[in-house]
């Protein structure tokens, strides 16, 4: 019955797999981020951009101060 497992884990061993843990965390992080701002460029890309009219003009030519 005393046939346990006895997993002797020091604090260094601990300290290891909390550092293990915070690289992997930062790194899902960081490409979690590029693909959203990879989304992000691609959904402005597709929105209209500004074009000078004669509506365009003629606004800022009466409200220009």
């Amino acid at each position: 019955m005393n046939d346990r497992l006895n997993l002797h884990i020091g604090r260094r061993g601990v300290l290891g797999l909390a550092t293990i843990g915070v690289a992997a965390a930062a790194v899902g992080v960081v490409l979690r981020e590029r693909q959203v701002e990879a989304t992000e460029a691609a959904e402005h890309a597709d929105k209209p951009r500004y074009r000078v009219t004669s509506e365009v003009e003629t606004f800022y030519r009466v409200n220009r101060y």
